[in-house]
Parts: C-alpha cells; sequence; structure tokens
C-alpha cells in the first residue's frame, strides 16, 4: 500500500489557469457574482424536506429508509451545494446575509455544520493540498487505519460525514468554535425539537438517513473522490459532467470551480463553453458510479492517492 501522499514541489494548477483564462478571455468577469435565486432553491428544497418530513413522520421504517435513499439524499445533498454557495458568498451581496442563509440550508439536515464549514472549507481553497493548511486532506492516522482494503474503503465512504467532521482537528492552529458556530448549534437544537414536537420521530429519522446517504455510500457519493482523488499522474483536481450535475447545481463543474470562486453554480458550465481548451484536455468523468466503483476495488487507490503541495504556513 502506499504510504504517502503524491507530495511535488510545484504550487496549485488553478492560479496559473485562472491568470491564462483571464488574459485571454477577459470576459469571464462577467460570470462572477451572486446569483439571487439561489435563495428561492434553498427555501424550496427546505420546505420540500419538511414536507416529506411530515408524511413520513407516520410511516414505516422501510418506507423511510428507501425515501431517504432515492428521494432524500439528493435533496440534501443539493442544500449541501447551496450551503456551499452561501460558504462563497454567491447569494447575497452581503456575508452577513450569506451566513444566514447557510444556517437555513441546515434546518433540512439535521446536522448544524453551515458556520464551521464555510470557515474550513475556505481554507481548503486558500490552501489545497497542504497538508497542515487543507483540511479536506485526511491525516496520516485516518489514511493508513483505511488503508487500501476494499471493505475499509466502504465502512469509510459510508461514514464519510465523520471523516470530514474530525479532519479539522488536524489543524493545531485553528479554532473550531466560535460565535457564528454555536449559534449555528442553538438554531438548529431549536429547529431539531420543533420538528419532533410537530412531526414526530419518524420526520427525524427520514432527515438524518437522507444526510446519512447524502452523504456517504450512495450514488453521489462519487463526488467526494472524483474532486481531488488522482486517476492521472500530474491532475491534482478534476470534474464531473454527468447527469447528475442536474440534482448537484453543477456541483460536479470542480476545476472550474478552483480555478474561479465567485462564479455562481449557474455559470459554471458557461465557463467551461467560453474556455474550452483549458478543460477538455483534463480527465474528467461522467459517472460518480463508476468512480465510487473504481476507488473501492483498486487496491492501489487508498486516502493517501491525492497530491500534497508543501506547506505555506507554519504549523
Amino acid at each position: 500500500m502506499q504510504q504517502d501522499y503524491i507530495r511535488v514541489e510545484t504550487p496549485s494548477c488553478h492560479i496559473s489557469r485562472k491568470k491564462e483564462i483571464l488574459k485571454k478571455y477577459p470576459s469571464v468577469t462577467s460570470l462572477q457574482g451572486p446569483y439571487f435565486p439561489s435563495f428561492f432553491w434553498t427555501l424550496g428544497l427546505v420546505l420540500l424536506q419538511w414536507t416529506l418530513a411530515a408524511y413520513m413522520g407516520h410511516q414505516s421504517v422501510g418506507w423511510i429508509l428507501a425515501t431517504s435513499f432515492l428521494v432524500g439524499a439528493f435533496i440534501n445533498h443539493a442544500l449541501y451545494v447551496l450551503m456551499h454557495e452561501c460558504g462563497h458568498n454567491m447569494v447575497f451581496k452581503k456575508t452577513l446575509a450569506n451566513r444566514l442563509l447557510g444556517l437555513v440550508c441546515d434546518f433540512a439536515l439535521l446536522i448544524p455544520g453551515s458556520q464551521a464549514f464555510r470557515k474550513f472549507h475556505n481554507m481548503h481553497h486558500r490552501y489545497l493540498g497542504e497538508y497542515h493548511g487543507d483540511p479536506d486532506i485526511v491525516s496520516h492516522f485516518e489514511a493508513r487505519l483505511v488503508g487500501n482494503s476494499w471493505w475499509k474503503k466502504i465502512l469509510w465512504i459510508t461514514f464519510f460525514w465523520l471523516s470530514q467532521a474530525l479532519r479539522p482537528t488536524k489543524l493545531k492552529s485553528v479554532q473550531v468554535l466560535d460565535t457564528w458556530v454555536v449559534i449555528n448549534f442553538l438554531t438548529q437544537l431549536i429547529v431539531n425539537a420543533s420538528l419532533l414536537y410537530f412531526f414526530g420521530w419518524g420526520a427525524l429519522l427520514y432527515l438524518g438517513l437522507s444526510t446519512f446517504f447524502a452523504l456517504g455510500l450512495h450514488p453521489l457519493g462519487g463526488r467526494w473522490i472524483q474532486e481531488h482523488y488522482v486517476t492521472k499522474e500530474g491532475q491534482e483536481t478534476y470534474s464531473y459532467y454527468g447527469p447528475l450535475n442536474l440534482l448537484t447545481f453543477n456541483m460536479g463543474y470542480h476545476n472550474e470551480h478552483h480555478d474561479f470562486l465567485n462564479i455562481p453554480w449557474v455559470n459554471l458550465p458557461k465557463l467551461k463553453k467560453l474556455a474550452p481548451e483549458f478543460y477538455e484536455p483534463l480527465k474528467s468523468y461522467n459517472s460518480w458510479l463508476a468512480v465510487l466503483w473504481k476507488f473501492i476495488s483498486d487496491s492501489k487507490m487508498s486516502s493517501y492517492t491525492r497530491i500534497v503541495h508543501p506547506d505555506k504556513i507554519v504549523h
């Protein structure tokens, strides 16, 4: 098994590619800026999940399980994408409004994660591929624990939400708890208690399982591997152009997103169309299921199969 990450001395490709695209296509700046309709998508999806949760509150566990896997997971995954948009201030012009909408995204997810996600996801962009700065990189302990065993990789993806929650603990210089994280926790506690009171335990089970599948072993789960796990030598980031982008607000356009953080989800396909010579030569995917199967079945792939750059921060 691979015992370390793929270490390179070169900086991230996204900085240089962004400069080249801006130089050749200065009109790309017209694609940037907040996209207000995401606000209505957020409210609509939260209300849809609450409606389904109210109905599921009176159904059998089997129906709840099936509906959360086949329907709820897609809705909650989409809400995580909208939370991601809020984290980049891509819904409103004001940071406060984006933070508040991030809280709303959590209303159907049960887990109060929007404010911590905002902090650590922006660190992922700022310190992409740096072990001590990028929260998206698993710790050495976790990588060695999972190894390249197919069944351990299945368990790891199944409980991927737990892996994501624990990764920031390796960033010793960053305080996880702050005022917004506390507000997020208390707000979600009130929302969850209200859902329980009005809709019952079945509703909470439905929403909890929807989040569990949205972040784990599911056709959507290939996204977690697709984004940064290396399947072509030297390529750090990968995009997905398959049909599930229609249900995930173009989250598959990952190279494009890392190049231009300020382009909202609706304009990412326009960026690829504007500058095809920069993106079409890169390896990409059209099936998240195929990505997932490749990762699980290939003994050469593990949590170590990703590019790591030299740290720029003091640790």
